[in-house]
């Protein structure tokens, strides 16, 4: 055992492994325990790896308790040994997860401290989660990453259980088998949940891992387990899985049984099934499952999904507090309270409002307090500038009711008719309109109210307290009737806030955490209210709510504002108001928010002080003196002197101590000071300070002035001048004349005046060193020493000595009494020499009454040296340089440089040679100008001014005499118009300092600087062009360059510049193209700007140059003279006729005024150059990260897939050549530029990072001068195991022996049982690897590729046009589809009957005219819907026959409609109305359908058929990309699951070169054919070939007039001689167990780019089923007979269509084995769903584009659409139907789902196009989606759902609101007459136009009328008016006709 001296010493557990913990704080004697526990049931294992199992050993004192040994188990107490680490078994995990538990030391303080008193808790590398705390034990418990601990309330460690980390996945449900998950790795365990059921005496602990699955354990040690799930289902998935979503819960107690209700955001792949709030049992067989409790139901995950703040209860109700977007078209979060009562196990009684902080709308932080809920708000998500609100519970429940009576009573619509709440989460449930009494009736809700209700209007408050720093935790406390709240920030501080009435104040903060660590929402205050336990990452803190004690005194107390803390008076000290005895006794305990709460003080002390040897009584004055008990008394201290105090009312009586009590004065001083404190018992309860001064000791604290001294010190002290001595009292002793303190005002020789005293020095103060010279001074006030003999001294007080002079006293004439004693002190005369070389040196001096008695003197005596002039004192020269010439002005700066012009005029030297005055500028002392001589060149040397009679002043500068050489120019030619920034090269050219130079004549100003090697000047214009000659003058000298002269030329001019158009960042290449334009030196592009706002110039606009640095380019932007701002970018000359130019940024806030092009003198407006456009600037282009969860976060990447970036504006000021788009050091090739999408290839090896400082490369797009980083980009390479951490390779390589002994014994065992189910589940695990993760990729490649295929084709549209059907062909498919869209056919005449048709065309002409009697007609067609043998088919084809036959009648027709549409109405109002137009039943439903036909043709053709036939085309394009097997028909590229091929084809794209043209049959006419080529796939059989070559060939062809691809053969040239014809069967086709494969290019071995051409078929047959071309074709295709040949031969192309799994042959073992191997069996081919993905993305923008055209009100509405809607409302308002849902019912039902998803499913009706099966199966799943959109009921989708309706699920409630917005546009747009609707249908009368069909229909139609003769006529005789109009007889005459005459056409 650890000795004392050795049990705070940690210790460091034997063997490898990480460092040992550190609970800190912890004191011997606590007891611990540290446990893992294996679950029930389960044996541990023994395990030696190190990395996964390391021995747990903690260490403790020998203090330890031994009844707490006696208690642990036998493995808790070997595990608790301070002895050496023996290993440890670790238990077998459950259900297949590890834990990985590193040594644990625990470092205990030394013995003496005790067990208590400890405020802070951490363990080292450790983060904590969440705090809870027991009701009444008050014991605390932390949920941390993989820990769970159980602390004492003094934060001591009791006990600690590991929960982590554990190896699992997010993406896996629980596991058995590490198998059923392999991509599950070691996975820390954060604790998402920690709650405590008191009355189970249970600790409720959800972890992250396992799906969020929660565990049950003993609340006094939570290393015991109670309940943890051994197969946790769906419904036991309690807490978020990932750690960043917030979970929180309550236990909520009943009276039989305690509930748990959870709410949760939505997080990871598996939890779209988890609702956000649920309810769950605790006890009983499933705890924690949520089976037949409430559920909120949510419809669409993602549109709610709710960020949890957090959860609290009452005595009645849970509230939920969360924020989330209100809806899904509003972007901004919102912040919202939701209500359920504590006994509706159901959720009937949800309700939800919204919380609003007065512009604060997202909350941080809650907390509920016994009347309201304060919450923290944010402005936004970053959090800055927060505001604490409160929010009355009254109000909050009020705010909640009213919606939920709203709800239930009225609709949801308050009195203004306005929503004010409704049913929220995507749910079928409405609010309704029940009786009044029913919010009282259902206070809680039940089954048949609606649920759950969300009130519109938000409750509002004012902000408390307005923060600036972010907050993240908030929790309040009521004491005393007073609201204390504490906020937590994010910074790890804490601070106090007193909440009174409508404000808040911040009374306190403080360092709780760590810097920079956010406080945890778990803020709890212990159940006494005393302590608040504060919870950061790093460690738990036990924080005072009050801290009173700290605060020593009264003041303190008061001015910390702390509303818990005021002064106890007689206890004398800060406490809280319920410890101070006699608080509710007046003037007892003091408050700092009281008014009238005041400190005790003494007010008045009297007297103030007291001389030490007296005793008296002190006064002092105590205003509002607590009133004391009888027996009571108050007393007075004087330091340790007490004595008894009489208190009358504010007045306090003592006597003070004797001289002997009273302690010595501390030296130096005359007084001492003690505490004088008023007391009760021991406590001061006012106090001051009382002075005990000595008169004697004050005259010693100033030696110079003991007089001075004495009388005016504070205390009442006299100056007795005889025998010099300080005393107190009255007066001097015996008689002596005083000087009077300066106290007493009614004495007046008082005070310091009266004292004698030296006055000051009677002659000067300055006395010449070496002069014998005495001294005088003048004395007053003598008069105390009249008549008493004295002698008097003179001191002086020289360096080193101190000089006596004997004195003598000279008394001033005049009436002495009145001057006082004055006269004059002559000190004897003497000579000073002192040693010092000081200019002045001072000399104290003071005057002696014999050799002692000093009188006041506080003067000096100054004396002085003789004065002499300096020399001069030169401190610059300028210039430095000079010409050999001489004539230089040389300015000479200094001091002491002469007095007068004529001290100077011949001594000035520079360099040795004479340099001659000016008198005009000489400055006298102070600056000399003068005029150099001639000397040689190299001279040098300093400037010298020698004054006659003084040394010589020497300049530190040097001047040198140097020769200026010109040597060339650059540039040497420039534009006449001049500017050109000309340098001047040469030696020596700083000489002077006035240097100008020429150019031909004309100055060229020079620009600063000038260097000794190069002058730069800007040249002036010239009149004509030629040379001129370059001169620089210095000074007087001048030199000339006659070498290189400056050539002026031609002024350059500009023709052409583009583009014409730039991002604001610039830096977009803009040529220019012009003449001369390399005779500027540098061209300059410029904008001026106008700012509105104050923009920041980056330079100026002549930026200084440095010698010797290049040329400093131009700044980018500099501020004009005018207020505006120029930026430019310099342009480069690439030759005499191109410029090339970057376009200047813009900063933001500046508008461009104008842009040009400076060339130097020569200024042309860009609109000039560029042909009258001029230049226009966009903004910035916005890119969104390639990451979704941002732009820190790599971005996944697969090789070879396109990356697809989106972003705004993107092509709006470049093009896609000039984008450059990078990966770290590679280049992303850009393939596309849109508006709002960037598509490029990158590389395909993930390139190096650039810049080398980080791992991964970043994407970089470049446009211009804007450069967008998106983030890192992380290339995936084939799967491979993750690489684990170095710890866990060495554990795992100390473990490999025993490990591979386990693994080989377990496979031996299980091998018969697993081996297959695993082959096959990683195989599901390898293609779910490849295939999920890359469908986001992939369909960003598959629409880049599927956008240019798009254009191409939109350019060939220009040409050929979209193949619309005539009219005639569209209307008589749209008629007739069943016939193929085939009219009705005239029968074959029989010989003889030709000329019996004049008459039988007679009798259909009567016909014709009787169907225009209405009477007739709808008496026709009411008697054949009554017979029974009339099938549903019949009333189809009568209505049509009915709509061909009066197809030049439509007004007519639609009227018949109209009067028919009302009948079915009426039939079905008293019925369903719902059912109404629900199918084609009745003749007047395909009226109306053939009605809708004829009238939309033209919006088809207008508006909606190229968006259609895009999607058509899209959808081929993309089916043809992939392979489609010819026999089954399956594909791998569909939306339909059940055409998709779900098997792995290796396939390889080929590109045929197709010979078209005279000689593509043969060999003749080689020359003159063409070569198309054509894309196939070499897996394509020969007939799917020619299909596609074909599509190829003839693209601008409509499909009917093709040849068809049975009458071709494909032929394979290879070579001049070498020619195959290809065919599907054949000889060489592969045959196996009755099995054909069709032949394939594969078969082949046909290669890329091999020559085929089309020749004549020259046999007929084949292999393949095939479909002649009909004259009417039916546009259904004929699919591939499986049974294709004789003798039972089966064929076959990609699959063979019954082959099975093997999977499902293996034999099972067990009932739930069986069930997992039949849901593995089929997981296998649906991972190929993915694919289903994929597709549907690529297809999703000409998806959209369709339902926008067909859906959107952006053009005019057809007018026969308005006409119908009208006439719908109509007909509801006539039947009173007021449900707006059957409106909706009606329209969609009749021109929707009866028109347009007719058009959606058979693009053939519309187009003269092919529909292959394929094709006709995706758009079957976009028409069922556009179907889904139109119901008005809720969508809902689960794990059942087809696949069709999950594809869809996201986008069905968008298109859902556009159907809505497009009934309610058409509801409000003006309302189609009757006038433009016949207009309109007699315009569409004259399209079908054609005789032979008009009878051919009449005919047909005659046939059905003979066949039911006798009940029409018996229908026509029985009505009255029928009978007036002779109905019936014409009828019989028609029969007549027809019947005696012939009987067909």
């Amino acid at each position: 055992m650890a000795g004392p001296e050795e049990a705070g010493t940690p210790t460091r557990a034997s063997g490898p492994g990480p460092e040992p913990w550190d609970f800190r704080l912890v004191a011997p004697g606590c007891p611990l325990r540290v446990a893992w526990e294996p679950a029930a049931g389960r044996h541990p294992l023994p395990h030696t790896d190190n990395a996964l199992h390391s021995p747990l050993v903690p260490v403790t004192t020998a203090q330890g308790s031994q009844a707490e040994a006696k208690r642990h188990t036998a493995w808790e107490t070997t595990l608790l040994q301070p002895s050496a680490p023996a290993p440890v078994m670790a238990p077998w995990p459950p259900f297949g997860f590890h834990l990985l538990l590193p040594p644990l030391l625990l470092l205990c303080p030394l013995p003496s401290l005790p067990c208590s008193g400890s405020h802070h808790f951490s363990a080292p590398n450790t983060t904590f989660n969440h705090l809870a705390l027991a009701p009444g034990r008050g014991t605390l418990y932390v949920g941390a990453v993989n820990r769970l601990f159980q602390l004492s309330p003094e934060l001591q460690l009791e006990v600690m259980a590991a929960t982590g980390p554990i190896v699992d996945s997010p993406d896996c449900v629980p596991f058995r088998d590490l198998a059923e998950c392999p991509q599950a790795r070691l996975t820390d365990n954060a604790n998402q949940l920690l709650l405590v059921s008191s009355r189970a005496q249970e600790l409720v602990a959800c972890g992250q891992v396992r799906q969020g699955v929660c565990e049950k354990r003993h609340l006094e040690d939570v290393a015991t387990v109670l309940y943890q799930a051994e197969d946790p289902g769906d419904g036991q998935f309690v807490a978020a899985n990932t750690p960043g979503v917030a979970t929180v819960g309550l236990v909520v107690p009943l009276p039989d049984r305690d509930l748990l209700l959870v709410a949760r955001g939505l997080a990871g792949k598996l939890s779209a099934g988890v609702p956000p709030l649920s309810v769950r049992q605790l006890a009983g067989p499933q705890p924690f499952s949520s089976e037949g409790l409430g559920r909120l139901v949510v419809g669409d995950f993602s549109d709610y999904n709710n960020s949890y703040v957090a959860a609290f209860a009452n005595a009645h109700f849970a509230y939920f507090v969360f924020r989330r977007r209100g809806s899904r078209a509003q972007a901004e979060y919102r912040s919202y309270v939701a209500r359920v009562c504590l006994g509706d196990a159901n959720l009937y009684s949800y309700v939800e409002v919204p919380l609003a902080c007065q512009g604060q709308g997202l909350i941080q932080a809650a907390f509920l307090t016994p009347g309201s809920l304060l919450g923290v708000f944010a402005a936004g998500l970053s959090g800055a500038h927060e505001a604490l609100c409160t929010f009355p519970l009254a109000e909050l429940d009020s705010s909640m009711e009213r919606a939920r009576r709203l709800c239930y009573t009225a609709g949801g619509r308050g009195p203004s008719g306005t929503e004010e709440a409704t049913v929220e989460y995507g749910v079928t449930s409405r609010c309704v309109t029940l009786p009044p009494d029913s919010p009282e009736s259902y206070p809680c809700g039940d089954e048949h109210t609606p649920s759950p209700i969300a009130g519109r209007r938000a409750l509002e408050a004012q902000p408390l307290l307005r923060v600036r720093q972010p907050m993240s935790a908030v929790a309040a406390l009521q004491v005393d009737g007073h609201t204390i709240a504490f906020l937590g920030d994010t910074q790890g501080q804490l601070h106090k806030v007193f909440v009174n009435s409508s404000q808040g104040q911040v009374y306190h903060s403080q360092q709780v955490g760590p810097p920079g660590a956010a406080i945890s929402p778990d803020l709890l205050v212990d159940s006494s209210g005393s302590h608040l336990y504060v919870l950061t990452a790093q460690q738990v803190t036990r924080v005072p709510v009050a801290a009173c004690p700290q605060f020593p005194d009264c003041p303190s107390c008061l001015q910390a504002r702390d509303p818990l803390c005021g002064w106890c008076i007689l206890q004398g000290r800060c406490t809280q108001k319920g410890r101070c005895p006699r608080a509710a006794q007046p003037r007892q305990w003091l408050w700092s928010y009281k008014e009238d709460s005041r400190c005790l003080r003494v007010q008045s002390l009297q007297p103030a002080q007291q001389p030490r040897q007296e005793q008296g009584q002190v006064t002092l004055s105590v205003l509002w003196l607590p009133t004391l008990a009888e027996d009571e008394y108050f007393h007075c201290a004087f330091g340790d002197y007490d004595s008894l105090a009489h208190v009358q009312g504010p007045h306090v009586a003592c006597v003070t101590p004797p001289e002997d009590q009273v302690p010595r004065n501390p030296p130096g001083t005359d007084h001492v000071t003690l505490h004088l404190a008023l007391m009760f018992e021991d406590v001061a309860v006012a106090t001051t300070n009382f002075s005990f001064y000595d008169c004697s000791t004050v005259q010693a604290l100033e030696v110079a002035a003991p007089c001075h001294t004495c009388v005016s010190s504070p205390w009442r002290c006299h100056w007795c001048p005889q025998s010099s001595r300080c005393v107190h009292g009255e007066h001097c002793p015996e008689g002596e004349r005083t000087v009077y303190s300066t106290q007493e005002e009614a004495i007046q020789a008082r005070g310091p005046g009266a004292c004698p005293q030296v006055e000051g020095l009677a002659g000067p103060h300055l006395v010449p060193v070496g002069w014998d010279i005495g001294l005088a001074l003048h004395v007053r006030n003598l008069q105390y020493f009249r008549g008493l003999p004295a002698s008097y001294n003179c001191w002086l007080e020289l360096p080193g000595e101190l000089r006596r002079l004997p004195a003598s006293l000279q008394e001033t004439a005049g009436d002495r009494d009145r001057d006082g004693g004055t006269g004059l002190i002559h000190c004897r005369a003497q000579q000073f020499h002192p040693s010092t070389s000081q200019w002045e040196l001072p000399v104290p001096i003071y005057v002696t009454r014999g050799e002692t008695q000093r009188l006041d003197n506080a003067l000096t005596l100054h004396g002085a040296v003789q004065l002499l002039c300096p020399k001069p004192s030169i401190e610059a020269i300028e210039p430095l340089t000079g010409p050999t010439e001489g004539g230089l002005a040389l300015t000479i700066l200094g001091s002491d440089l002469g007095r007068t012009f004529a001290d100077v005029r011949d001594a000035v030297s520079v360099a040795g040679r004479p340099c001659s005055p000016d008198p005009s500028h000489y400055h006298t002392s102070a600056r000399i100008v003068c005029v150099t001589s001639p000397a040689p060149s190299g001279t040098t040397g300093p400037v010298q001014v020698a004054i006659k009679n003084r040394p010589p002043g020497v300049s530190a500068q040097h001047f040198t005499y140097q020769d200026p050489i010109l040597l060339s120019l650059s540039p040497q030619w420039g534009p006449q118009a001049g500017g050109t920034r000309l340098t001047i090269h040469g030696q020596h050219l700083q000489t002077g300092g006035n240097i100008s130079a020429f150019v031909g004549g004309q100055a060229c100003p020079i620009l600063e600087p000038m260097c000794p090697e190069a002058i730069v000047c800007r040249t002036m214009p010239q009149a004509m062009p030629g040379e001129a000659a370059v001169l620089v003058v210095f000074g007087h000298a001048e030199r000339k360059l006659l070498t290189s002269p400056f050539r002026y030329t031609a002024n350059p001019r500009l023709l052409a510049a583009e583009p014409n158009v730039s991002f604001r960042g610039g830096g977009r290449l803009i040529r220019v193209r012009g003449t001369s334009l390399d005779a500027v030196w540098q061209p300059l592009l410029s904008v001026w700007l106008e700012a509105e706002v104050e923009v920041k110039a980056l330079g100026d606009s002549n930026p200084r140059r440095t010698c010797g640095a290049p040329a400093a380019d131009p700044q980018s932007c500099v501020r004009l003279a005018g207020g505006l701002l120029q930026c430019s970018t310099i342009c480069s000359v690439n030759s005499s006729s191109l410029l090339l130019c970057r376009s200047p940024a813009v900063p933001d806030g500046a508008h461009p005024k104008r842009v040009f092009f400076a060339l130097d003198n020569v200024h042309v407006d860009f609109a000039s150059a560029s042909g009258g456009q001029g230049f226009q600037y966009q903004p910035n282009p916005h890119l969104a990260p390639l990451s979704r969860e941002g732009p820190s976060r790599p971005y996944r990447l697969k090789p070879g897939h396109v990356l697809d970036v989106e972003g705004k504006g993107l092509n709006l000021g470049i093009s896609k050549e000039e984008v450059r788009v990078h990966i770290g050091d590679g280049e992303c090739l850009v393939k596309t530029l849109t508006l709002t999408h960037l598509y490029c290839e990158p590389p395909p090896r993930a390139p190096q990072a650039a810049n080398g400082s980080s791992a991964l490369p970043q994407f970089v797009v470049q446009m211009g001068n804007v450069r967008l980083a998106l983030g890192p980009v992380q290339y995936e390479a084939e799967p491979t195991l993750p690489a684990f951490p170095v710890e866990a390779q060495v554990g795992l390589g100390m473990g490999a022996a025993v490990l591979i002994a386990a693994v080989l014994l377990l496979t031996l065992m299980y091998r018969h049982k697993s081996k297959q189910a695993l082959r096959d589940y990683q195989k599901v695990l390898v293609q779910l690897e490849n295939l999920e993760t890359g469908v986001g990729d992939q369909c960003r490649k598959e629409f880049t590729d599927l956008m240019t295929e798009m254009t191409d084709l939109s350019s060939d549209l220009e040409a050929s046009g979209i193949p619309f059907l005539d009219y005639r062909t569209y209307a008589e498919r749209a008629f007739f589809p069943g016939h193929g869209g085939c009219p009705p056919q005239p029968k074959l005449q029989g010989p003889g009957e030709e000329g019996h048709r004049a008459t039988v065309c007679q009798a259909l002409t009567q016909l014709s005219n009787l169907l225009n009697s209405k009477l007739f007609l709808l008496t026709l067609i009411h008697t054949l819907e009554e017979q029974p043998s009339f099938s549903q088919r019949d009333r189809c084809h009568v209505a049509s026959l009915l709509s061909l036959a009066l197809h030049g009648k439509l007004e007519y027709l639609t009227d018949i409609m109209k009067t028919l549409l009302g009948d079915l109405a009426a039939h079905y109002v008293h019925k369903n109305p719902k059912l109404m137009l629900r199918r084609t039943e009745t003749m007047v439903e395909k009226l109306l359908t053939n009605w809708l036909s004829i009238c939309l043709y033209t919006f088809l053709r207008e508006v909606a058929g190229e968006p259609l036939y895009m999607l058509f085309r899209a959808i081929q394009y993309q089916v043809d990309k992939g392979p489609v097997d010819a026999v089954t028909g399956k594909a791998k590229r569909t939306l339909n699951d059940s055409h998709l091929l779900r098997e792995d084809v290796e396939f390889r794209p080929l590109t045929l070169m197709v010979l078209v043209g005279p000689g593509a049959g043969g060999a003749a006419g080689g020359a003159e054919v063409q070569r198309v080529p054509a894309r196939v796939l070499d897996t394509d059989t020969i007939t799917q070939v020619k299909e596609k070559v074909l599509d190829q060939v003839y693209k601008g062809t409509p499909f009917s007039q093709r040849p068809s691809v049975y009458t071709l053969d494909l032929e394979w040239r290879s070579g001049l001689a070498g020619h195959l014809t290809l065919s599907d069967e054949d000889l060489t086709s592969v045959t196996q167990n009755h099995w054909k494969r069709l032949n394939t290019l594969q078969h082949y071995k046909v290669p890329d780019g091999a020559t085929v051409g089309l020749i004549p078929q020259l046999h007929s047959g084949g292999a393949v089923s095939r479909s002649l071309a009909q004259s009417c074709p039916s546009g259904e295709n004929v699919p591939m007979l499986e049974e294709g040949e004789e003798g039972g031969m089966r064929l076959w192309h990609l699959v063979k269509a019954t082959e099975e799994p093997e999977g499902t042959k293996v034999r099972r073992s067990s009932l739930r084995e069986r069930e997992r191997e039949r849901a593995r069996a089929k997981a296998i081919p649906e991972i190929y769903l993915t694919r289903l993905l994929s597709m549907k993305g690529t297809l999703q923008k000409f998806v959209d584009d369709t339902f926008q055209a067909i859906l959107s009100m952006n053009r005019p509405v057809p007018l026969a659409v308005k006409y119908l809607f009208d006439f719908l409302d109509e007909l509801a308002e006539k039947h009173d139907i007021e449900d707006p849902e059957t409106l909706h019912i009606w329209k969609t039902n009749s021109l929707l789902l009866r028109f347009w998803v007719k058009a959606l499913k058979n693009p053939q009706l519309i187009f003269d196009v092919h529909v292959s099966d394929n094709v006709d199966a995706i758009l079957a799943v976009i028409a069922q989606t556009f179907i889904d959109a139109c119901t008005i009921s809720e969508h809902k989708v689960g794990r059942d759902s087809p696949v069709n309706k999950l594809l869809y699920a996201r986008e069905i409630p968008r298109y859902k609101q556009m159907v809505e917005k497009y009934y309610s546009d058409i509801r409000h747009s003006s309302p189609a007459s009757y006038q433009e609707m016949n207009s309109a249908l007699a315009e569409l009368s004259g399209n079908y136009t054609s005789a032979p069909h008009c009878l051919e229909a009449l005919q047909e139609l005659y046939n059905h009328i003979h066949k039911y003769y006798d009940q029409i006529i018996s229908a026509l005789e029985e009505d009255p008016l029928g009978q007036k109009m002779q109905l019936a007889c014409r009828l019989q005459q028609i029969v007549a006709l027809v019947e005696n005459k012939v009987t067909d056409l």
